[in-house]
């Protein structure tokens, strides 16, 4: 059975030393990461930077050690326009630091051109680091779906540089299985799980995206046949935020038990 693990929007800002705990308390090998919390804070937990707290940095890698647990995935990292990604320089370091082993991006840019020279330099920032990158395509972006994602990949012509798959992502924006399955496996670098109704009832994809999302089993995507199509070794990280059950008070292990239950229950 594939190794699970529990990835950064899920857990709303949870501090990481409690999110290393709770992946291990679930079971879960690995969590994802990044150097600030990002989409809300329904649980009111204390703000937190692995950036700027070096003392949180080593207790976060004791917490990983002492659960069992390592980073599958650092996230955050955006290709914005006007702004160089080589000033996140400082920031892919300390994730390699802390044991993650692959970097992700999204491209906001909408300059094709240069959207995809920033991309070369995060690989490349990657790369010097010892890590691999992937780029992850999203709806109503410039990479918002697999055909441009493949191409901005052979663009960049980084040899680390790999595709991050959001199921979600991957079939709102009219992917398939079969796509996937005709994937050259070398391509795709890291997974990302949840399941969603095909049609949304959000005005702005993103709302949804960070919100509100549902357990394996619980929407309409064809996520057995999806993870059938993946190559064997790829764990499954669980992108599932579901802000109305926390802002109703139910905790992280609670919510995301629920989600590596059904997880294991749909690769079983």
């Amino acid at each position: 059975m594939r190794n699970i693990g529990i990835d950064f929007i899920s857990v709303f800002g949870l501090p990481p030393v409690e999110f290393a705990a709770l992946a291990g308390g679930l079971g879960c090998q690995h969590i994802s990461i990044a150097m600030t919390p990002m989409a809300g804070n329904p649980h009111n937990y204390p703000a937190w930077s692995l950036h700027d707290d070096a003392a949180l940095r080593r207790d976060f890698m004791a917490a990983l050690a002492d659960h069992g647990v390592t980073i599958s995935l650092a996230e955050g990292f955006l290709v914005w326009p006007g702004k160089d990604i080589r000033e996140a320089a400082a920031d892919i370091a300390l994730m390699r630091e802390l044991g993650a082993p692959t970097v992700n991006i999204v491209a906001v840019e909408p300059d094709w051109d240069r959207g995809i020279a920033q991309l070369a330099a995060f690989a490349d920032m990657a790369r010097e680091n010892g890590m691999q990158a992937t780029v992850e395509m999203m709806p109503g972006m410039p990479i918002g779906n697999l055909a441009s994602a493949v191409r901005a990949i052979a663009e960049a012509g980084q040899p680390n540089l790999r595709l991050l798959l959001d199921s979600m992502h991957v079939f709102r924006s009219g992917g398939t299985v079969a796509e996937v399955a005709g994937l050259d496996p070398r391509l795709i670098g890291y997974v990302q799980i949840c399941d969603a109704p095909f049609i949304s009832k959000y005005a702005a994809y993103g709302d949804e995206a960070r919100y509100d999302r549902l357990p394996p089993g619980e929407g309409e995507l064809p996520l057995r046949d999806f993870i059938a199509a993946l190559p064997p070794q790829l764990m499954l990280g669980l992108e599932i935020p579901m802000r109305a059950e926390a802002e109703a008070g139910i905790g992280p292990a609670v919510r995301l038990g629920r989600c590596v239950s059904a997880t294991r229950a749909l690769m079983e």
